[in-house]
């Protein structure tokens, strides 16, 4: 509804920045879904791969009721196609990780159980001098029954945790037959986008690393310094294909754009009175550049709008899965992209430096820091992922990968396993090494050399059990 002054200039003109968050009863939201143009994020569309079988087949079934709609950029459709077997080879490696560090917090559990039980006894002693009633204590609260309490609800745990890898989805299947890819495929059907041309993505990379991500203009800032430039600037090119295509269609006015990324490079940070919002600039910059509307909404957002207004039909503990997909998304994964750039906290570094039995300080001294970065990463990870040390709290996921064994690299600079020493490593002609750790180990001294390939040759063992 417009106000008396909305057609001051001023008002007009910056009238992003006076609005809030579009509400969801907002009069114009209905118009979005049924005439706009509907374009997912790579997050949506590799979410299919973190369904169950059944909600993934409602939530493709209500995407048909848009289909007409969808337009699937070359970045958004370059990045699925790329992160699919990711998606599933982290999800089966947390179900793999998930007994040892169920096991783990129960383990902690008895430990604080007894701990508080020891701060009763110190009390009883010191200001009563209590000694039997101390002993027991002990007796009564010791770590044996603990555990035997514990028993009935670690088999119970245990057990639904094992029922979680029923599931249609492993890594193999993606190489061989992927069920969610040809849905995919099926739904967008002609109306994806071409592949910009090399000089277009060049300047747009040049001008996301140049000009908008050291100015902080979304999207995408926060990517600044992560991995290559090119790599850093992927939401930045997708916005660029997005603008582009509506201001090539002036009959396209409306965009609707899903996505479960929102982070401060998407959306403004929160201020008093106000909630959180998409930034405004996003929604001036698209009207100025392409003539159109915009409003970005979350996937429990959109698929509920779905139903409401397009008679979609979804279950309750579908939006269960989409939500829960969504808020697993705001956890930290560290990965092969991040690692370099980041440092990770000290205590974390020290913490696996001890369980692996190296000393930080035994290490070459002319290692870059962001090869020290990505082997600190991959000692955290690793050291947690065997159990050598207990999990901190909050602490991130960790996909860094020393080696592999598989029937091709799974990258191209990947070595040969026999890089390595013969009679160090164990798996010379069938495994793939990381470069970055191939570089440290042949520079290490003998000791450390030997311990970090007994830590990925076991890494390499635990995954081979699965």
């Amino acid at each position: 509804m417009q106000g008396p002054g909305d057609a001051l200039p001023l008002i007009r003109q910056y009238r992003d920045w006076l609005q809030g968050s579009p509400p969801e009863d907002s009069p114009e939201r209905p118009k979005f879904f049924t005439h706009g143009t509907v374009v997912l994020d790579t997050n949506v569309l590799l979410s299919l791969y973190e369904y169950t079988p059944a909600a993934r087949e409602q939530v493709i079934n209500a995407l048909t009721s848009v289909q007409k709609r969808l337009w699937l950029p070359h970045q958004v459709g370059l990045e699925f196609v790329r992160g699919r077997h990711r998606v599933i080879a982290e999800r089966a490696k947390a179900l793999k990780d998930a007994p040892g560090l169920l096991n783990r917090k129960l383990g902690d559990a008895n430990r604080a159980v007894v701990g508080a039980r020891q701060f009763v006894q110190e009390l009883l002693v010191k200001y009563a001098w209590d000694t039997e009633a101390s002993e027991s204590l002990a007796a009564k609260i010791s770590s044996q029954a603990v555990d035997a309490l514990l028993s009935e609800w670690k088999k119970e745990l245990i057990s639904l945790v094992q029922g979680l890898k029923d599931h249609d989805l492993v890594p193999a299947s993606v190489e061989a037959n992927d069920p969610v890819l040809p849905q995919v495929a099926e739904l967008f059907g002609p109306n994806i986008a071409e592949p910009p041309h090399p000089a277009e993505i060049r300047r747009r990379v040049d001008e996301a690393s140049s000009y908008r991500f050291p100015n902080e203009i979304p999207p995408g800032f926060s990517d600044s310094g992560k991995g290559t430039p090119l790599a850093a600037a992927g939401d930045f090119l997708l916005w660029e294909e997005v603008v582009e295509f509506l201001a090539a269609s002036p009959e396209r006015k409306r965009l609707l754009f899903v996505s479960r990324d929102t982070k401060e490079d998407w959306y403004e940070p929160e201020e008093l009175g106000r909630g959180r919002r998409p930034w405004p600039s996003l929604a001036s910059e698209l009207r100025m550049r392409a003539g159109a509307e915009l409003r970005i909404e979350t996937p429990g957002q959109f698929y509920r709008g779905v139903n409401r207004f397009l008679d979609a039909e979804i279950a309750d503990e579908t939006y269960e899965e989409i939500d829960r997909a969504a808020e697993a998304a705001d956890e930290v994964t560290i990965t092969e992209l991040e690692a370099p750039h980041m440092e990770p906290p000290s205590e974390l570094v020290l913490s696996a430096y001890s369980a692996a039995g190296l000393h930080n300080t035994s290490l070459p001294r002319e290692l870059l820091p962001h090869l020290r970065n990505v082997l600190n990463w991959w000692l955290i990870g690793v050291t947690a992922e065997l159990e050598r040390r207990p999990l901190y709290e909050a602490e991130p996921r960790i996909t860094v990968a020393a080696a592999a064994r598989s029937a091709s690299p799974p990258d191209p600079d990947w070595l040969p396993g026999n890089c390595l020493r013969l009679g160090e490593w164990p798996y010379q002609s069938s495994s793939w090494i990381a470069p970055w750790f191939a570089h440290i180990v042949n520079i290490a001294s003998p000791g450390d050399r030997k311990i970090l390939q007994r830590l990925a040759a076991q890494q390499l063992d635990s995954k081979a059990s699965d």
